[in-house]
């Protein structure tokens, strides 16, 4: 089954509003066989929206349409696709008991226009609207479904999730969808590519790989269609494991697993604590242990050493280490780690100290230095990086190699303990 997404709404073509429903119901989709083949968002235009409808149809087996239900002038998707099935708005009694008991639940006064939200097409499947005012619309063309959502993404999931999804599962029969997604770093996709080459060229014809890179993260996600969901997990499985077996420890997690998470479980296994020194990064790498529930059990705090006074007087770098080597170096990064990891007692600690840029750099060291540190009771380890020249993409490149490096260390004491 071949899905199209249309998503209705000015809002959405100037950038004021991100898109989340598409990507949503594309996940929920796929859960149950759907397969969404293209995503188009349009303007509250009504030769827009018919133009993309014919195109859809054709194409796809089902068209679920977000967006423009509202009771405002600029929502006339109601309109266009009453027209355009050749119904007529009539007022439909139970879409009006909801629109009054919401409206009421509000605490404001009925007025006209949340009456006319109770006025749909007599030639559509209504699906009541629980958490708003606007209802859904099921149409029938050519034996395919073109169901019409509001754009307010809890209406549309509810509606989803209770009418839609429920409904097209009796409908048809689906295949099967299996996704499995291995989480690596520390291996640039290219190289990561030409080591994997010879396994996905053996890779059956229903199962496919994808290369997903994102800052200091490359996803491989394998899909694979098939009719035993069972048979496709084992068969992914093999295949993971042949994965793991040539990567190595640039494997660290699966699906939604993230490096934060992984370390805190670690850490509550070795009964280990962490703290946190940071220049370049600012807090992000706490703010990301900190996001954890349970982080309590194992963060112990963390310094924002934004200034080289910091870095001595709190930190206890010593002046000529900065002064021979530069804030970003090496030597002044270690003393960074072991300096918070004796002000907060932990088991370990990271540092980190670069040139997020645009500004700052210079030949020797240029925008995107960055070094980082890992302390323990039984030494340091650090490394220095060069990123890019892009600040945003530097400091999160900076927190995942941190919490990369960090999840090593605890893997490979894990490994020695067993």
């Amino acid at each position: 089954m071949k899905a199209e997404i249309i998503t209705i709404g000015d809002e959405l073509l100037i950038g004021q509003v991100i898109d989340t429903n598409s990507a949503w119901i594309g996940q929920e989709l796929n859960k149950i066989g759907v397969s969404v083949m293209q995503i188009t968002s349009i303007s509250d235009d009504k030769n827009a929206i018919l133009k993309t409808l014919d195109a859809a149809i054709e194409r796809a087996d089902i068209v679920l349409v977000t967006g423009g239900l509202g009771p405002t002038l600029d929502d006339i998707t109601k309109t266009t696709l009453t027209e355009y099935f050749g119904g007529t708005l009539k007022m439909n009694s139970k879409a009006l008991d909801k629109v009054e008991e919401f409206v009421k639940s509000r605490g404001v006064q009925m007025n006209a226009l949340n009456r006319a939200q109770a006025m749909l097409p007599d030639n559509a499947k209504i699906i009541l609207n629980k958490n708003g005012t606007a209802s859904g619309m099921w149409f029938e063309k050519n034996k395919k479904p073109i169901i019409s959502m509001p754009g307010v993404p809890f209406e549309m999931k509810q509606m989803m999730e209770e009418d839609i999804i429920p409904e097209l599962k009796l409908r048809y029969v689906l295949p099967c969808i299996y996704h499995k997604t291995v989480l690596t770093s520390g291996i640039a996709e290219s190289t990561m590519a030409e080591l994997l080459f010879p396994l996905e060229t053996k890779l059956p014809d229903n199962i496919k790989l994808a290369y997903l890179p994102s800052p200091g993260i490359v996803r491989l996600r394998f899909s694979a269609t098939g009719v035993d969901y069972s048979v496709l997990q084992d068969s992914v499985a093999s295949i993971v494991a042949d994965v793991k077996l040539i990567l190595g420890n640039a494997v660290w997690g699966f699906d939604n697993d993230t490096l934060e998470e992984k370390i805190g479980v670690l850490l509550v296994k070795f009964k280990s604590s962490i703290a946190i020194a940071e220049s370049c990064t600012g807090g992000a790498i706490s703010s990301k242990i900190t996001q954890v529930a349970g982080a309590s059990k194992y963060f112990k705090g963390g310094v924002i050493a934004y200034d080289n006074t910091v870095k001595t007087t709190v930190l206890g770098v010593n002046e000529a280490t900065i002064a021979q080597n530069g804030a970003v170096s090496i030597p002044v990064v270690e003393e960074m780690a072991q300096g918070v990891l004796k002000l907060f007692n932990s088991d370990y600690a990271i540092a980190t100290s670069g040139i997020a840029g645009p500004d700052g750099g210079t030949a020797e060291k240029p925008v995107g230095t960055v070094c980082i540190a890992i302390a323990s009771k039984k030494g340091v380890v650090s490394n220095i990086y060069r990123f890019g020249n892009k600040r945003d993409t530097n400091i999160s490149k900076s927190v995942l190699v941190s919490l990369y490096n960090l999840f090593l260390i605890l893997n490979e004491n894990l490994k020695q303990n067993n």
